[in-house]
């Protein structure tokens, strides 16, 4: 097989690398092994013709071990010096496999490794601990002018450097975006004036991993101009990459006219020295973590605490007779780091003046947004404080009905008219997908019928939701403007905080979406489209709904304005303590019109005795995310595409389950490219169904279908993964279980899964082996029931029309916040059992929950407060076997509102509600553990 038919085996280039050099390894020693005995050696000369003929192409894109390692293993294997072979190859790779070479050890092939002393090395000490990178120089080359720039920069370093590099040299732009994308080393690219369009290299064997780019006449603009194209497609790739140009002519003139792209320009003539310092400075900008530095700078000083927190500095621990364990097992620093000083270093979260603004600072440039805030107690808080900062009473807010529970009690906290958006239902595994664009604008024409539309205030999805499906973000910006111009977006990315740190995940993060609508609404050709819009179909305003719903809108860019939330939970699939959460803004109007209220919403929600190390620990992975976050969101989908191999190809596990792909999770109206699954056809596949479908799938959602096991997700959930086995999952439904990977997932995490699954699959197989003919029937009965498309999922139903918005005309939204309190009122409300609210409603009346009655699974309200019931909600809950049912109790039932009550919240009526003579009390939302 052919080292490129083979490649096509794999997910990612990396594997194929770091595989190919273990082979070989093993393959070197064993020629070396067979030459020594005399034995037949052909084959084993095939296979490490094949191997190398595989790295070749790889190693030129990286420093280490690089094209230098390949050119010595292929020098002594023509040599016929299988033992020095062997030598050079496994000191390559385990230099690879232990990550030894990020120490800053330069890598020497003359040098054997038995007489290798480490620790004799010049600054051997100095550089044990400092952080390895490597830099991208694109620049036609001489091999003599490549080792003559080497060596000089390895020149001007100094022990006392926090870092140490090495370059790679690529002499083309299709090299330079080759290696931006596959070499996750990489911190800076240095651009030269000289360089070459197309690669000179045969790449067939990595096309698959990469996707070209770069205009058709690259090479008739003028160098500049190239160096211009160049900079703006490593930042689309690699936005967190330090540009430097090195010209020879016209530097000041290219200062003012590149500066915006390039860190630093300089004059080829003038040395290296500059660009050596400038190169270590921009790593450190981004190494600097201000908080966390001054966090533990402060607890390395002596300190009389006459304030709270008797555990500051572990005083209230270190001489108990009983809690001396607590030291041992946090260990002593974290209570040195606790403290509710704001001052001698250190700042106020309410109020930050010092290193928390810097940290919140960086933190706006890492994740590409304006602002930042850094949020102690999860995105549950952080979603409020965006809400009341926002809405105000009586606002309308468009809300996906199956967003986070966090949503429907901040827009009834903040008096919000609800409008509720339907995503599209996958009843076969219990579960929904996402709103389709169609449904939003149909929501918003609605409105506009109804004359509302200058009171919608705000949009509210979640993207990614839960189950991984994606947003095409701009688009539905872009559509919505169209209608209103002045919508607010907030986007709930509570599960995507990593994504911004991936090339094909990135355009559809909302900061990244914004900043792009934002750059294109000042085009001049976008006014263009505008204009052209605007012949074909008249002022959107007079425009009739059909037509604006069967075609793409953009807005007048003399009217839109950009304003765009994101609450996202660094702590979920970032490096980040519990409950580390951050808000990104990019809003054009925030310090005109929000500034103020926000900062009383985050007065009101945030504590005034935040944990500092929950805010040192968002510090570190912002600096993380800045610095490895795209080689650890590569590994993170590379483990997810492990897991669904594993899965789908074992002969075993493959009878009982199978890995939900992209067809199975999202309808082929919404993928216009029609690529069922883009996760294994190869890069140029996954970026085409990224860059057009209206939905794709987050391939480290792995969703795995157990129906066939006759087995229920909650089951499989508690009673084997966690129970027996301690595999912690999340979500279920009826008939699946939700595995992600995140960038703390490892390869022996993934291993460690499958041996449980096959070893579930394998105790089922031999339970069925001694089943008896009845229990072989229940058995099926209940594999059938497991695969068999359940009721139907409900759609929303509708507010009763005490708490709806209507006033007698066709309008959506409902007064949430009207409903839930009235119900603190015990003499309005009453309990049912199911059956009495089927016979009500069968007699066609109208029964109203009082409360959110959520099931678990699925995990979304299936009633909220001032909704009516309906047939279809009623057969759901009744097919449920679900334990869990938060507002639902299994003695008394459903908990409803009295004819009483909506006849004085009813339209017309005395909006004065009298207090009733019984006592006022909070409603009742038991968390049952029993279903309907």
């Amino acid at each position: 097989m052919s080292a490129g038919a083979k490649s096509k085996a794999y997910n990612s280039l990396w594997q194929v690398r770091n595989d190919t050099w273990s082979s070989l390894e093993e393959s070197a020693i064993q020629l070396a092994r067979a030459e020594a005995r005399q034995r037949p050696v052909e084959k084993l000369v095939e296979t490490v013709t094949r191997l190398l003929d595989v790295l070749r192409p790889i190693e030129r894109l990286w420093a280490f071990p690089g094209a230098q390692a390949c050119q010595e293993a292929q020098r002594v294997f023509a040599a016929g010096r299988y033992d020095r072979l062997a030598t050079v190859v496994r000191r390559a790779n385990r230099a690879l496999v232990t990550g030894s070479y990020r120490h800053g050890q330069a890598w020497d092939p003359d040098v054997e490794e038995d007489t290798y002393d480490h620790e004799a090395h010049p600054a051997a000490q100095a550089r044990a601990d400092r952080p390895y990178f490597e830099v991208l120089v694109v620049a036609d080359l001489t091999g003599e002018q490549e080792r003559s720039l080497r060596e000089e920069l390895r020149r001007w370093r100094r022990p006392d450097d926090s870092f140490v590099y090495e370059i790679v040299v690529v002499p083309s732009f299709d090299d330079a975006l080759m290696a931006a994308r596959l070499n996750f080393s990489l911190q800076a690219c240095v651009v030269g004036r000289q360089f070459t369009h197309r690669s000179r290299h045969d790449s067939a064997s990595l096309a698959q991993f990469v996707y070209s780019g770069g205009s058709a006449d690259l090479m008739e603009r003028s160098p500049d101009e190239r160096a211009q194209v160049l900079a703006r497609s490593l930042a689309r790739i690699r936005p967190e990459l330090d540009l430097y140009l090195m010209t020879e002519i016209s530097v000041e003139e290219l200062a003012g006219r590149l500066s915006h792209h390039y860190r630093r320009i300089f004059h080829i003539r003038e040395g290296s020295l500059e660009l050596h310092l400038s190169i270590l400075d921009g790593v450190a900008a981004r190494y600097r973590s201000p908080f966390f530095s001054a966090l533990r700078s402060y607890s390395h000083r002596p300190t009389g605490v006459f304030h709270a927190l008797p555990i500051s500095h572990a005083k209230s621990i270190l001489n108990s007779h009983w809690i001396g364990d607590m030291v041992d097992f946090y260990g002593l620093d974290i209570f040195l780091a606790e403290t509710s000083a704001t001052s001698g270093g250190l700042d106020s979260l309410l109020e930050p003046t010092g290193p928390l603004r810097e940290a919140q600072q960086l933190a706006a440039e890492t994740f590409g947004s304006r602002q930042t805030f850094f949020v102690t107690n999860g995105t549950s808080t952080a979603n409020k404080i965006v809400v009341q900062a926002l809405v105000q009473p009586g606002d309308i807010v468009l809300v996906d009905r199956n967003c986070h529970q966090s949503h429907h009690y901040g827009l009834m906290l903040a008096g919000a008219m609800v409008t509720y958006l339907e995503a599209y239902p996958l009843n076969e595994y219990s579960m929904y997908g996402a709103v389709p664009l169609t449904e939003i604008k149909r929501q918003l024409l609605a409105l506009r019928r109804a004359g509302k539309l200058d009171r919608v205030k705000m949009v509210l999805l979640t993207n990614c939701t839960f189950d991984g499906i994606v947003y095409d973000v701009g688009r539905v910006m872009e559509e919505c403007l169209a209608i209103k111009p002045d919508l607010v977006f907030l986007w709930d990315e509570a599960w995507f905080a990593f994504a911004r740190f991936h090339p094909v995940y990135r355009p559809r993060t909302a900061m990244r979406a914004a900043r792009t609508l934002i750059e294109t609404l000042r085009l001049p050709e976008y006014r263009e489209r505008y204009d052209a819009q605007a012949e074909q179909i008249g002022p959107i305003d007079a425009a009739d709904d059909g037509t604006l719903l069967k075609r793409r809108l953009i807005p007048d860019p003399a009217r839109a304005r950009v304003r765009v939330y994101s609450t996202q939970s660094t702590h979920k699939t970032l490096t980040s303590l519990r409950q580390g959460s951050m808000i990104h803004v990019t809003d054009q109007d925030f310090s005109q019109k929000v500034e103020e209220t926000f900062h009383e919403a985050y007065m009101t929600h945030t504590s005034t005795s935040p944990n500092y190390q929950i805010l040192a620990s968002l510090d570190l992975g912002r600096r993380q995310a800045a610095l490895e976050g795209f080689e650890l969101v590569q590994k993170q989908v590379e483990n997810a595409m492990r897991l669904r191999d594993a899965v789908d190809h074992h002969p075993l596990l493959s009878k009982y389950m199978r890995c939900l792909t992209t067809k199975d999770l999202i309808p082929a109206q919404y993928r216009s490219s029609g690529i069922d699954q883009p996760l294994r056809s190869g890069l140029p596949n996954m970026i085409k169904a990224w860059d057009c479908d209206e939905f794709v799938l987050d391939p480290s959602r792995v969703t795995i279908f157990i129906g066939a096991t006759g087995i229920d997700g909650d089951q499989f959930k508690r009673g084997h993964l966690m129970d027996r086995y301690g595999v912690q999952i999340n979500k279920t439904s009826r008939n699946t279980v939700l595995f992600m990977t995140t960038i703390g997932t490892t390869r022996s995490s993934v291993a460690y899964l499958i041996e449980v699954l096959v070893t579930i699959a394998r105790e089922l197989e031999a339970q069925l082996a001694d089943m008896s003919p009845n229990e072989r029937a229940a058995h099926e009965r209940q594999v059938l029931r497991l695969t068999a498309p359940s009721a139907p999922l409900p759609d929303f139903s509708g507010f009763h029309p005490s708490f709806s918005g209507a006033n007698g005309q066709p309008s959506p939204e409902g007064d949430v916040r009207r409903a839930f309190y009235l119900s603190y009122n015990d003499s309005y409300c009453e309990y049912l059992k199911p059956e009495e609210v089927e016979q009500r409603v069968e007699n066609g009346e109208q029964v109203v929950s009082t409360t959110y009655v959520t099931p678990y699974p699925p995990g979304y309200p299936v009633l909220v407060p001032g909704q009516v019931f309906s047939p279809e909600i009623l057969a759901f809950m009744r097919s449920l076997d679900t334990p869990e049912v938060h507002g639902y109790r299994a003695d008394l039932g459903y908990r409803v509102y009295v004819d009483k009550a909506l006849e004085i919240t009813a339209p017309g009526a005395n909006s004065r509600l009298e207090a009733a003579p019984e006592t006022v009390r909070a409603p009742t939302t038991s968390q049952a553990a029993s279903s309907p």
